[in-house]
């Protein structure tokens, strides 16, 4: 026989809550035959958490039994909290790896050749543009937390709303091949600034602090990753300077 779930979600013209439909999907995982009743009015929502006695829904029931919402039943089935908890990498190393995919897409499609000098700089350039964007999305964010480590930001607070804009000129630079003189520059001196701010914070202040590297509301951790940003833009500058 399947197993029997029995779940209560809110499922309205204007809203239909993820959580219900997060519970409904795990049921449907863990091989549970789900029994899914919409609560289709914001009184019929606070008639069942009145008769239930519950603050919040969806409300998941099995064998007659209430288990709770949603993060009560990944408990039940012994699965960790949900999301991003804690300090993490994954914002960068998905910058990272989607930038190396087009470099290596934009390099072959130009000259049907992965590999070169040019597939670097792309990589870089895709890599500063990327994370520039993630800066962009909230300025205030990115510089209330780029100005407790970046040495001229801290003197300049004005410097900290410049950069992201900085940092994406020099990326579309890069791959428009625009003349060096015209790019390098900017990308060198906000890397060499970049580099030695946060080197100094990590590694002779030894202080902990979050990256603002991908935004003011990151989780990642200022540390070697963030000093390979800034040594990203320091090799790119020197590349377009030497050829």
């Amino acid at each position: 026989m399947s197993k029997k779930a029995i779940l209560y979600r809110m499922v309205t013209k204007e809203h239909i809550c993820p959580y219900g439909l997060r519970s409904k999907d795990l049921l449907e995982r863990e091989g549970y035959l789900v029994e899914d009743n919409h609560l289709t009015s914001r009184n019929d929502t606070d008639d069942f958490k009145q008769k239930h006695g519950v603050e919040t829904t969806p409300q998941t029931f099995i064998e007659e039994k209430r288990i709770g919402g949603y993060d009560e039943l990944r408990k039940y089935f012994g699965k960790g909290e949900a999301g991003q908890n804690g300090t993490t990498y994954a914002p960068v190393i998905a910058i990272f790896s989607v930038a190396a995919l087009l470099s290596l897409a934009f390099q072959f499609f130009v000259s049907e050749d992965f590999i070169s000098i040019r597939t670097l700089v792309l990589f870089i350039a895709f890599s500063m543009t990327l994370l520039a964007v993630q800066k962009l999305k909230d300025l205030y964010s990115f510089t209330n937390s780029f100005i407790t480590y970046d040495l001229l930001a801290m003197r300049w607070l004005r410097y900290g709303y410049i950069y992201p804009f900085l940092e994406a000129y020099a990326g579309i630079g890069m791959v428009a091949q625009l003349p060096a003189i015209a790019v390098a520059p900017f990308s060198l001196f906000i890397g060499t600034v970049g580099a030695i701010s946060v080197f100094k914070a990590v590694y002779v202040d030894k202080r902990e602090l979050k990256c603002a590297c991908v935004g003011g509301d990151s989780n990642v951790p200022l540390g070697f990753v963030s000093l390979s940003e800034n040594i990203f833009m320091i090799a790119g500058a020197l590349l377009m300077l030497s050829f």
